[in-house]
């Protein structure tokens, strides 16, 4: 089988796709990648790509949107839902320029399934005006049918363009258990991080003397908001027991100041790995970092920002493995439970059993393959 992968370029959108595409590949189908220029994020992935849409960035797509010269990703006056809202059309608008191209690739290509994510408006258009199965590859604990549906709601006038009476129907590949939210039905597997490429110092290849604690606030965040969500951590971290691994990647730490002397700044470094020998993390609430972090079963802190990142506070925490703060709200004290309280342990000790629960994506090829032969 031939089956065509595509969503935003962005990783937190495209790296929970790799471990199906991987056991897909290893399975004997052709696999190809078509993504929105830049497609730097999947170079080390090793699967072909093809470029689609007209070369402008993510980020400047959602700048030319909203009129902004700089688009802030902290959304702290608005609801989860206002949130979603405002993401649903900028992906939208993002996605436009893309469907003249991902047609002529499933098209020419001859796909015989298309995996895509919620928030590439023109897959299941694509979908439809072919009249090939899909499959809705989730990247966390919300609903992506739900997210899909809010950006074609705002591109009716290209399915009234290219003849298509509405969206592809498309079977949700969840990432979570069930009771941590997904989609309702379609097909659940194991979360396996895919983190991208980076080189692992070797003193990071096993524990420390005291506790450690990573500190990452993913891909995006730092690059549109710096680091002010991290500030007041970094001070309060100073009166703490515990190494802090301030993963931030190329970031610039200026703004923090002096770092406390228990406070090490990292090179890029694969989040599962780091998380390998540590105690817990602190992130921003992105749902690639969460089930990073709930697959390596520590505790975490939850400071959200935007995007989905308050839907995962509330579930993460209601599981009894996570706490949650502003980030102008953090203090020694708060740090101290999260690397000591036993309860935050076993509770992410029971998630991180939940998810090895679930079958592998390897394990669920059949069901995949069986979206296409059903149609047949």
């Amino acid at each position: 089988m031939r089956i065509l992968f595509t969503g935003p370029a962005a990783p937190s959108h495209l790296y929970p796709m790799v471990p199906t595409a991987q056991a897909l590949r290893a399975a004997g189908h052709d696999v190809l990648f078509a993504v929105p220029r830049p497609m730097e994020q999947l170079g080390l992935a090793g699967f072909p790509m093809v470029g689609i849409g007209d070369g402008t960035s993510l980020q400047e797509a959602f700048e030319a949107f909203s009129g902004e010269e700089a688009v802030s990703y902290a959304k702290p006056d608005l609801t989860q839902d206002q949130i979603l809202e405002r993401a649903a059309a900028a992906f939208a608008y993002a996605s436009r320029p893309t469907v003249d191209d991902l047609l002529e690739t499933a098209r020419g290509w001859g796909a015989d399934l298309l995996v895509h994510d919620s928030c590439l408006a023109s897959a299941q258009l694509v979908a439809a005006r072919l009249k090939i199965p899909a499959a809705l590859q989730n990247f966390g604990f919300s609903s992506g049918l739900d997210m899909a549906a809010r950006l074609a709601r705002r591109v009716t006038d290209l399915y009234e363009r290219y003849g298509v009476s509405a969206p592809a129907a498309s079977t949700p590949l969840n990432i979570v258990p069930a009771a941590l939210g997904g989609d309702p039905g379609g097909l659940r597997m194991r979360y396996v991080p895919y983190n991208g490429g980076g080189a692992v110092p070797v003193e990071l290849l096993r524990r420390g003397d005291r506790p450690r604690v990573a500190v990452t606030l993913g891909t995006v965040i730092t690059r549109i908001d710096g680091l002010q969500a991290i500030t007041r951590l970094i001070g309060a971290a100073a009166a703490v027991d515990a190494e802090f691994l301030l993963a931030v990647g190329d970031a610039d730490l200026t703004p923090l100041g002096t770092l406390p002397a228990n406070v090490r700044p990292l090179p890029w470094v694969p989040l599962a790995e780091l998380l390998r020998v540590c105690d817990a993390v602190v992130h921003h609430g992105g749902a690639g970092s969460a089930l990073t972090a709930l697959q390596a079963g520590v505790p975490q802190l939850l400071l959200p920002q935007g995007a989905d990142n308050f839907t995962v506070a509330d579930v993460l925490t209601a599981t009894g493995a996570a706490l949650r703060s502003g980030s102008e709200d953090v203090d020694s004290g708060l740090l101290d439970r999260l690397v000591t309280d036993p309860a935050l342990r076993t509770a992410a000790v029971r998630l991180r059993a939940e998810n090895d629960a679930l079958p592998t994506p390897a394990a669920l090829v059949p069901d995949v393959e069986a979206l296409v032969t059903a149609r047949r």
